[in-house]
């Protein structure tokens, strides 16, 4: 259902308020540059800091700008299965193809909880839902049984997997079938994950690199390993820079580099260090995308 690389698009913010002709620029751009699928207001979006009004606001620009061209999923997750109801429900309404539903953070649900959470949400709404796992951040593994479980309702289409944990693709293929979407959620494993079986990643990297790393999907789509090899070697240095600092300040930085957007972030996030801004900017010259 979905491949090749999916951006995790960050949310540009200036004075406080979202810029929306800067994500409408980035989303643009985003789809001209080759982008296989966009993903607003996930993590990587700051949706924790995101109202209501504003996480529907900038699905529906993502839906509007992206129909005909590239399948958007929404981020819609939380810690609490009504919220994550009501958002899916809106995603659905501003235009969404499917929903990024995260495991429940702090609140460390059973496996059982994980099922009933999903379960809920796939009841409630009729949508695609990708399951995001990300225990790093959330507190809480969904196990590969779990997953399968989950896999025999007709909706959950399949995972943002973030554990990196490259046995498990291959492990997921088995158990549960090859319907079923395996997506990465590490840019550095990324081929890495495809090689075990995977269909694609949703990308940090790609919101400042997004025509490499389309290339680069579609060069492990066609067999082309020395491409695939080459844009990975180039893109690795960047990769690494822009988790040195919490997701995603360093991104950020790096689209101010470009004249995508402002840096700004949303508290709790603060800005990245002079010694982190030195190491993003020597990393997007390697890249080759600033002089």
């Amino acid at each position: 259902m979905f491949k090749g690389s999916l951006v995790a698009l960050i949310t540009p913010f200036r004075d406080g308020r979202i810029d929306e002709k800067a994500f409408e620029e980035l989303v643009a751009w985003q789809l001209a540059e080759g982008t296989h699928g966009l993903v607003p207001c996930g993590t990587t979006g700051e949706s924790p800091t995101l109202g209501g009004d504003e996480r529907f606001r900038l699905i529906a620009i993502s839906a509007e700008l992206a129909k005909g061209k590239a399948p958007v999923i929404a981020g819609t997750g939380s810690n609490s299965t009504e919220h994550s109801i009501e958002t899916t429900r809106e995603a659905k309404k501003a235009g969404a193809d499917a929903a990024l539903v995260v495991c429940p953070y702090y609140n460390r649900p059973t496996q059982e909880g994980l099922y009933q959470h999903f379960k809920a949400i796939h009841d409630a709404v009729d949508l695609p839902i990708v399951i995001y796992n990300i225990p790093g951040r959330t507190g809480v593994d969904m196990s590969n049984a779990t997953m399968a479980r989950l896999a025999r309702l007709p909706n959950i289409v399949g995972v943002k997997d973030a554990t990196n944990d490259l046995n498990r693709p291959l492990r997921m293929r088995v158990e549960i079938g090859a319907d079923f979407c395996l997506l990465s959620g590490e840019d550095a494993t990324a081929v890495a994950y495809l090689a075990q079986g995977g269909q694609g990643c949703i990308s940090v990297t790609a919101n400042v690199a997004p025509k490499l790393l389309g290339r680069m999907h579609e060069a492990w789509q066609k067999g082309d390993l020395a491409t695939v090899r080459q844009i990975n070697e180039r893109l690795i240095p960047l990769h690494d820079a822009l988790f040195a600092e919490t997701s995603p300040a360093p991104v950020k930085y790096a689209a101010s580099l470009l004249g995508r957007c402002s840096a700004e972030l949303r508290q709790p996030l603060w800005p990245i260090s002079s010694e982190t801004r030195e190491r993003v900017e020597r990393a997007m010259r390697g890249a080759g995308l600033i002089n």
